[in-house]
Order: C-alpha cells, then sequence, then structure tokens
C-alpha cells in the first residue's frame, strides 16, 4: 500500500498540453497550458523504472482536468484505483483493499508538480525551465522545482506536432515514471459530476474526512 500510494501521489503532477504549431518551442507550449486548457481528457500508459533501469510496474488507465483545482486519474490496470481533486481535498480509493485515503487538496499537493497542473501561475515562478534537444522527433522541456524540500527532481515533458506525447518524473530517488498520452481531448466541458467522490457504502475511510 505505501508504494503503491507514493508512485500515485507523484504521478498527480501531469501535464498535458494542447496541439500547437510546432514552430513554438516547448516552453511556450508550456506556458499555453496554463492560459488556454481549462479542461482535458486522455487515456495513458504509465511504466515505472528503478535505478538499474528495471521495469517494476506498469499501468494503463484514464486522466480528467477541470482548471482550476479539479483532476482525476482512473486506473484500469493492473489494480483498480481512483485519485480524484475535487478542490477542496484529494480522495486516494483503492479498490482491491477496500480503503480511502482523504487529504486536504493544498496540503497534498505542496510537494508535487500537481500545483502547476491545476494553477494558475505561470510555471517560472516555481520552476527553473530548461529546453532540451529534440529527440526522435520530439521537443522536450525540463522543469526543476526552485524549492528543495519536493518529493522529485525534475519533470520533463516531450511534445510532438499534435501536443504533449510523454512526461518522466525523477523522484528524489531516482525512481523514473514515465507516462505516454493519447486519444487527448481539450477544452470539450467535462461535468463537475466527473470530479466529485462518493464513498462506496462499507469501504473504510481515513484522513482528512469533510
Amino acid at each position: 500500500m505505501i508504494k503503491r500510494c507514493a508512485t500515485q501521489w507523484l504521478l498527480l503532477g501531469s501535464l498535458i498540453l494542447p496541439s500547437l504549431a510546432f514552430a513554438e518551442s516547448a516552453i511556450d507550449r508550456l506556458n499555453s497550458f496554463v492560459k488556454q486548457v481549462s479542461q482535458l481528457e486522455a487515456d495513458f500508459q504509465q511504466t515505472v523504472i528503478d535505478t538499474d533501469g528495471q521495469v517494476v510496474e506498469e499501468a494503463t488507465g484514464q486522466f480528467l482536468l477541470s482548471r482550476p483545482g479539479k483532476f482525476r486519474w482512473d486506473y484500469d490496470t493492473p489494480f483498480p484505483q481512483q485519485i480524484v481533486a475535487d478542490g477542496e481535498r484529494i480522495w486516494f480509493y483503492d479498490v482491491d483493499l477496500e480503503q480511502i485515503t482523504v487529504k486536504l487538496q493544498d496540503e497534498a499537493l505542496a510537494e508535487t508538480p500537481a500545483g502547476l497542473l491545476s494553477g494558475n501561475t505561470l510555471p517560472e515562478a516555481e520552476y527553473t525551465i530548461v529546453e532540451l534537444e529534440s529527440e526522435d522527433e520530439l521537443q522536450w522541456v525540463r522543469l526543476m522545482p526552485k524549492e528543495n524540500d519536493n518529493t522529485y527532481q525534475t519533470v520533463a515533458l516531450a511534445f510532438d506536432v499534435n501536443g504533449i506525447r510523454e512526461m518522466l518524473m525523477v523522484d528524489s530517488f531516482d525512481q523514473r515514471t514515465r507516462l505516454v498520452f493519447s486519444n487527448v481531448q481539450i477544452n470539450h466541458n467535462l461535468p463537475d459530476s466527473r470530479f466529485q467522490f462518493t464513498a462506496p457504502e462499507g469501504v473504510d475511510v481515513v484522513g482528512d474526512i469533510p
């Protein structure tokens, strides 16, 4: 439970950006996300790689975003899990363990990139941003948090001509989490009900319960 939770909390920082002209830099696209994207829906494939380069976890699911302050991760494989941020709290539901952990959203996001995802502040306020060389026809940008007390070291984003393709996060233990996004839909009026969470009957709920 501890390992799985730690991985999922880190993943709350994922970013998906709109399709923009390839002539724009990756930094321009990152800023456009903050300014222009209010809602987003996508499928994702996640791979966790240890310090020896070995794959230790693979997962698939769906990601939803409604800015400011709301997002949702639905994991389908290998374990059904849900992470729902409703603007005030984040609900982490482990279906197999029949347990829900609740955290106040401001506190839970303090040491993750999720503040960039759900907020309105341009990234240079909290990150040192470096544009990397293009690789495999993808444009890369790396974000390094200016504060030292974070659970991750860097977040790198890759773009093709249609928008975001990949995200790579490196945590404080040099473990890497790679996300590949597909079927991205931008600003298509997701209902608020998609970001509301109701605990199933009989499931234990712990933490900052409202």
